[in-house]
C-alpha cells in the first residue's frame, strides 16, 4: 500500500460534502485536489448530465474510470468521487488499494437540503420524490462505500471546515 497516506479519496452519496470538503482538505494539507465529475467534464467539454443523457451511464463510467486513474496518478492528492464510483468493482479495487478513502454521509433529508442549496443542476433532484431516488441509491450503494471505505464519517452535524479538520485527526491517528 505504498502512497496511500499520499492519497485520500472522498466517497458518498451525491451532497454528502465530497467537493467541498475535498477543497478545504487539500487546501489544509497544501495538496493537489482533484474532483473525478470535473475532471470528466474538462476530458468532453460536456456536463455529467449531458454525458448521461447522451452517451448513458455505462460510457460515463468509462470516462469516470479513467478520471479516477489519472487522479490517482498524482501525490499527494485529496479526490472527491462521483457517488457512484463505487458500483465498479474495478473502482472500489484501486481505490482501496491506492488511497485512504473516507465515506461521508448524512441522512438524506440532509443531503436533499444540500443539494438544494446549490445552483447546480442536479439530476437527482429532477423529478416527483428525490428523495425515493436518493433511499434507493442509498440501499444500493452503501454496502459498497462500507466495502471500500477505511473509515467513515456522518456529515450532518458538522460544517465542511470541521469535517475536514476531523478527517485530518483521523488520518493522523491511523498513521500512529
Amino acid at each position: 500500500m505504498t502512497g496511500v497516506r499520499e492519497r485520500i479519496a472522498l466517497v458518498g452519496l451525491s451532497g454528502s460534502g465530497k467537493s467541498t470538503v475535498a477543497r478545504l482538505l487539500a487546501g489544509r494539507l497544501g495538496w493537489h485536489m482533484c474532483d473525478t465529475d470535473v475532471m470528466v467534464e474538462q476530458m468532453t467539454g460536456r456536463s455529467i448530465p449531458a454525458l448521461f443523457a447522451e452517451e448513458g451511464e455505462a460510457a460515463f463510467r468509462e470516462l469516470e474510470a479513467a478520471a479516477l486513474a489519472a487522479a490517482l496518478a498524482r501525490t499527494p492528492v485529496v479526490i472527491a468521487t462521483g457517488g457512484g464510483i463505487v458500483v465498479r468493482d474495478a473502482n472500489r479495487a484501486l481505490l482501496r488499494a491506492q488511497a485512504l478513502v473516507v465515506w461521508l454521509d448524512a441522512p438524506t433529508a440532509v443531503l436533499i437540503a444540500r443539494l438544494r442549496a446549490h445552483h447546480e443542476e442536479r439530476p437527482l433532484l429532477a423529478g416527483d420524490d428525490p428523495a425515493v431516488r436518493l433511499e434507493a441509491l442509498r440501499a444500493a450503494r452503501s454496502p459498497l462505500y462500507r466495502q471500500v471505505a477505511h473509515l467513515s464519517l456522518d456529515t450532518s452535524r458538522m460544517s465542511p471546515l470541521h469535517v475536514a479538520e476531523r478527517i485530518i485527526t483521523m488520518v493522523t491517528r491511523t498513521e500512529n
